[in-house]
């Protein structure tokens, strides 16, 4: 059996995230498990890197799948480029070990969330950017996002009600850049929790337009409480960018 590896590019905007939930239901997972399916004459099974919110992009998502099928792995890109919907591409495929795992195997993810800090809106990228013209104070962002860097425990940086699961991860950098008023938010992890680089995002923006201090975030992250963090930023100006293994 074949263990194929994919490197997808999507615009979240019109789906509810990566993982398929109820039936008829519009995600990633579900248009490209129909897809496969009905390619290979098999039941189709995809494994993604993570979970993405409804709304959020992604660059260069990896997933892998079995399949018995001998089809030529280009011939299989040319089908799925024909038949998925215009804003989901598999930009790449290939065979690969059969005990590669798309979610199991990550050491990182690089996410960007885009800010558009000018005056006016941008016309044609106001899907994919978060416009908000409130100056925001990059120097005082930075050094909250410092505050970040490590491992550390993020319950008040995600949604996750369940106590079950760990909210310890690792966050290895943040990088803040801006360029005629377009702001960049980059963060790399080993890992995030629900919505929490969104969480972190809406955190951040409160620090840069003055509403908390990074002092406060300190506070915030030992609190645990996610009553204490800033609101979850949009989710159309988030994009996953990179997944390392």
């Amino acid at each position: 059996m074949r263990n194929l590896k994919m490197t997808i590019q999507y615009d979240g905007s019109r789906y509810k995230g990566w993982q398929k939930q109820k039936e008829g239901e519009q995600t990633i997972q579900a248009k490209l498990e129909n897809v496969l399916s009905r390619m290979t004459g098999e039941d189709i099974q995809v494994i993604g890197c993570g979970r993405t919110d409804a709304g959020v992009h992604a660059d260069n998502y990896v997933a892998n799948f079995h399949t018995n099928s001998t089809i030529p792995v280009e011939a299989m890109l040319d089908y799925l480029y024909e038949f998925l919907p215009e804003d989901i591409v598999v930009k790449t495929m290939k065979d690969t070990s059969e005990r590669f795992h798309a979610r199991y195997n990550v050491k990182s993810k690089t996410y960007v969330y885009s800010i558009n800090n000018n005056k006016y809106r941008d016309v044609f990228n106001r899907k994919y950017v978060y416009h908000m013209n409130e100056k925001l104070n990059l120097d005082e962002m930075r050094k909250a996002a410092e505050v970040l860097i490590g491992t550390h425990d993020f319950k008040s940086f995600t949604s996750l009600k369940s106590d079950k699961k760990s909210t310890t991860r690792t966050i290895n950098y943040i990088n803040i850049k801006e360029e005629m008023g377009n702001i960049e938010i980059e963060v790399n992890g080993n890992g995030f929790l629900m919505n929490m680089v969104r969480i972190i995002t809406g955190t951040l923006i409160e620090v840069g337009t003055g509403k908390l201090t990074p002092s406060d975030v300190v506070i915030i992250l030992e609190e645990k409480k996610r009553s204490e963090a800033g609101p979850i930023a949009p989710a159309k100006g988030l994009c996953l960018k990179e997944v390392n293994y």
